[in-house]
């Protein structure tokens, strides 16, 4: 074999090579950008509900509530004294060792009698803290009124409170606490996932592309056309023939799929922090900009004037001496933000004009008004 043939034979596997290589790089990175069906939906009737209740704790080391002040502390404490048999409506309260608290809780979806769940216990009163109590047994309401779970125990806060005759010291919040596993769940919510005909699947960051590549996902994995988006938050999915009893069977199947997620163009500003995240997709067509600040700078240096030595008449005066600068950014000039195809271009752009986030909100908010940013403005 001649040296051309071995020459041939080597660029041929490198081209190869580098196109395999090149295959490769495009499908992870197609595969890093894909998020499963699971992560970006909720299912229809998989969903939190919220509880709420009022109740007492007790065992406060006198920084319970002001019995004189918070009026419904003092009347939730006699109705419990009377329902255990003790007649405390006529006589003198003065006890710092009650909180009257707020409950909230969540309860998992299919939940089961039995069921413990975590609760969080906020004092409504003049409590000062709530470190040492304990939550007197309490019902646990839903939006309906109804009781789905009691909760009752020693709370945990993460905050603590010391004081002095001169200081005092508070770290976190130490009028509220959590209970882990306090609540006991005592009616279920009535929900047969398994036998439904259809099911909707909601995503949480609603979008039309999206929404209708998750439908054609499903469709591929089910066959037919099962699956439809109705609109950029909802896909319909009717069961199948072979799933029909089986719901939750189908959803396990369709629920690991990876979808691409296509996202808006969107810069969010947070004005209060200076932060500014921009989306991948913001464009920002190409604008001149001037950028500039009025800055005024007062230095005040008093000087001692004093009087020659041995004065009988001079006095030791303290003279001002005040100093001001004026700095209007003259040196900076008109510059030009070329056309952003990519996020780094358009990064690269704001970052050359040399401003901190405070301006670069202004800038963005400015462009935006120019029409020259292809994206939405969301303020926090």
């Amino acid at each position: 074999m001649s040296l051309v043939q071995h020459i041939n034979i080597l660029y041929r596997a490198t081209i190869l090579l580098g196109a395999l290589f090149l295959s490769f790089a495009v499908q992870v990175s197609d595969a890093s950008a894909q998020s499963r069906i699971k992560d970006i939906t909720n299912f229809e009737g998989i969903r939190d509900n919220l509880l709420v209740g009022y109740g007492l704790v007790v065992g406060l080391n006198g920084t319970g509530d002001d019995i004189d002040d918070a009026v419904f502390t003092r009347e939730s404490l006699i109705g419990v004294l009377q329902r255990l048999g003790v007649n405390a409506r006529d006589n003198n309260l003065d006890t710092d060792n009650v909180a009257a608290v707020m409950i909230t809780a969540n309860l998992p979806p299919f939940a089961r009698q039995g069921t413990r769940i975590d609760l969080t216990v906020s004092a409504i009163g003049t409590a000062e803290s709530l470190q040492g109590g304990t939550l007197l047994v309490t019902p646990l309401m839903g939006a309906d009124g109804e009781v789905y779970a009691v909760g009752q125990g020693p709370i945990a806060i993460n905050g603590f409170s010391a004081a002095g005759n001169a200081e005092t010291i508070t770290r976190g919040v130490p009028t509220v606490g959590r209970i882990s596993n306090g609540a006991i769940v005592e009616r279920e919510i009535d929900f047969d996932l398994k036998e439904l005909q259809s099911v909707k699947i909601a995503l949480k960051n609603p979008d039309l592309t999206t929404a209708r590549r998750i439908a054609q996902a499903i469709n591929t994995q089910l066959g037919g056309n099962s699956a439809v988006s109705t609109d950029p938050s909802t896909v319909q999915l009717d069961v199948p023939e072979r799933y029909r009893g089986n719901t939750v069977a189908m959803l396990t199947d369709i629920e690991q799929l990876a979808v691409r997620v296509d996202t808006p163009a969107k810069v969010v500003i947070d004005e209060k922090s200076g932060v500014i995240v921009i989306g991948n997709d913001v464009r920002i067509s190409t604008v001149a900009i001037a950028q500039g600040n009025l800055t005024v700078r007062i230095t005040e240096t008093p000087q001692v004037s004093q009087p020659n030595a041995f004065s009988n008449t001079g006095t030791t005066e303290v003279v001002d001496r005040t100093e001001i600068e004026i700095d209007d950014d003259s040196d900076k000039r008109l510059a030009l933000l070329p056309s952003g195809v990519t996020l780094q271009e358009v990064v690269n752009g704001l970052n050359a004009l040399g401003v901190g986030p405070r301006d670069m909100i202004a800038i963005l908010q400015s462009i935006k008004a120019a029409g020259a940013l292809q994206a939405d403005i969301e303020l926090l």
